[in-house]
């Protein structure tokens, strides 16, 4: 039987795309930065809600949980403060 669990931290593309794009969305409607982005950086992301989305996802400062459901009715509940520092 071959295991498809992932390392611990590590997210499938699609989960990374739904925590990027729920918090674009946020971003998008008025929430505030969750890092500290210098006006420079801003200007040169063209103030873009979805780069500053994924500068946070790849920062780890998301507050968001991944719950997933295995095999067996087992569920597994992620956050993104468990990503392993790269």
């Amino acid at each position: 039987m071959v295991d498809n669990r992932l390392e611990e931290g590590e997210f499938t593309k699609y989960e990374m795309a739904r925590m990027i794009g729920s918090r674009s969305l946020q971003i998008a409607m008025g929430a505030p930065f969750l890092l500290k982005i210098s006006p420079k950086k801003l200007e040169e992301m063209k103030y873009n809600p979805v780069e500053v989305a994924k500068l946070e996802f790849h920062e780890g400062v998301l507050p968001i949980t991944v719950k997933r459901i295995l095999p067996h009715n087992k569920k597994e509940n992620k956050e993104q403060s468990e990503k392993k520092a790269k």
